[in-house]
């Protein structure tokens, strides 16, 4: 069965998803070519039940990510952190400290900024509710506007 992939237009830019089946191992705000997919590809409208999730979520419903299965090839430390960024609730943060905590290993602060900036799966794995000990922000991949306006939609900011 090929991979699917689909892009959104949503308030922070247009949002690639690529999914095995229902399963999604891929989300991003830069471009469809950055999956490095393959040929067995099949671009579709929308993507059964992800898509409405997404959908769901830009609407106001900041549960419906839970919804979503995801899969991403990484090293074991940093499926733990993405398994654990998963657990951050809408209109929450977490510092690099707690992550890295959560994942089992509380000296491991930079493995758990490298697990934020290796995340394949932005916003589903919410990197964007991991922010600096002491609340600054902190980076973002696809710039701090895009971090602020989900933390904002959200209710954190």
């Amino acid at each position: 069965m090929p991979l699917l992939i689909t892009s959104h237009k949503t308030p922070v830019g247009t949002l690639n998803l690529l999914a095995d089946d229902q399963i999604l191992i891929g989300a991003n705000l830069s471009t469809v070519s950055a999956f490095k997919a393959g040929k067995d590809v099949k671009v579709v409208k929308s993507i059964p039940v992800i898509s409405d999730l997404i959908a769901d979520y830009f609407d106001g419903d900041l549960t419906a990510l839970n919804g979503i299965q995801v899969r991403q090839a990484g090293a074991a430390f940093s499926q733990t952190a993405w398994k654990a960024m998963r657990k951050i609730t809408p209109g929450k943060t977490w510092s690099y400290a707690d992550l890295a905590a959560k994942a089992g290993s509380p000296a491991a602060v930079r493995a758990a900024g490298s697990a934020c900036a290796n995340n394949a799966i932005m916003l589903v794995v919410p990197c964007h509710r991991v922010v600096k000990t002491g609340g600054a922000l902190g980076n973002y991949a696809y710039g701090v506007e895009k971090k602020k306006w989900l933390l904002s939609h959200e209710g954190f900011l």
